[in-house]
């Protein structure tokens, strides 16, 4: 599987996720464009670490060409010069993952539209939905010039599974639902242009703030599995970024037009496994444990 000669931007890329997505298209070979609000010289409100810089550099360690670039995805002007940048120097983009998130502070668990904070509500539809029509709204017009792009909206669960379950409160599980709607609708406009639009959710996320709410680092994070059993069929971030480079290599990648994805189910399909080996597949496990009447909720920290 080789992205050699192909340019991808990774909308929100500093960390979890995105990061997991970007190296792994780096380490196909792709020039990947990471981009966040968190560098080593300016840190968003959430006061992480996790850099976009660094990011980049996993990608050149792993083969690619890793491109850090600070954007602000809810800022239409940055997106457009962000774009205008990578037709000037690249002259083409392939790939577009939107990843964009920054909701983790701002969720409540189980509350019901009168007693969420409205504003992080608020706040938390614009980061998980304006972002992500803002970036497609400059970026498309670029992927669209060449045929066989493709447009990845990473969510919360899959579409079968969050019709049916309640995810936390109005405002995330609306924020996470619209992002699904929103791949399917894409898939209706990129069609023609022979294009492809898709949907995909991680399962159990180990990103870096999942591991640090329970304490544990990758090294040992099956320590957390004493207390939390179900921790057990989590993955990490590099698991759903081969599920995105796998669909950016297949030839036929037209025939998952519009679909809801899930990194486990992509597994099954192509075959890639875990960092580890495994090929853990979250989704049907959750129902499994929820038909039995067990909780197994995986929403988590992207």
């Amino acid at each position: 599987m080789t992205l050699q000669g192909k340019v991808a931007l990774v909308a929100g890329g500093s960390r979890g996720a995105g990061r997991g997505i970007a190296t792994e298209l780096g380490a196909a070979g792709a020039t990947v464009y990471v981009t966040g609000r968190t560098t080593r010289d300016h840190q968003s409100e959430y006061q992480r670490p996790e850099t976009i810089e660094e990011t980049a550099e996993a990608i050149d360690a792993l083969g690619g060409k890793g491109i850090a670039v600070r954007v602000d995805h809810l800022v239409s002007d940055e997106a457009r010069d962000l774009v205008a940048r990578i037709r000037k120097d690249e002259g083409r983009l392939d790939i577009l993952v939107n990843d964009i998130w920054g909701g983790e502070k701002l969720f409540e668990w189980n509350k019901p539209v009168w007693d969420h904070n409205l504003d992080n509500g608020l706040k938390m539809l614009r980061l998980s939905i304006d972002t992500h029509l803002i970036t497609a709204h400059h970026a498309l017009p670029l992927m669209i010039e060449k045929p066989g792009g493709l447009l990845v909206e990473v969510t919360d669960g899959t579409a079968e599974y969050n019709a049916v379950n309640y995810r936390l409160s109005p405002f995330y599980d609306l924020c996470k639902s619209a992002v699904l709607r929103m791949a399917w609708a894409h898939a209706k406009d990129l069609a023609p242009h022979g294009a492809t639009s898709v949907a995909i959710t991680p399962g159990w996320l180990r990103s870096e703030m999942m591991l640090e709410h329970f304490g544990v680092t990758e090294a040992n994070w099956r320590d957390a599995t004493k207390n939390i059993p179900h921790f057990a069929i989590s993955e990490t971030p590099r698991f759903v970024g081969r599920a995105v480079a796998a669909l950016a290599a297949d030839p036929d990648v037209a025939r998952w037009n519009g679909q809801s994805l899930s990194s486990g189910g992509l597994a099954q399909v192509y075959g890639f496994t875990d960092l580890d080996g495994s090929r853990p597949n979250a989704w049907p496990y959750v129902v499994e444990v929820q038909d039995a009447g067990k909780p197994a909720d995986t929403t988590g920290y992207r």
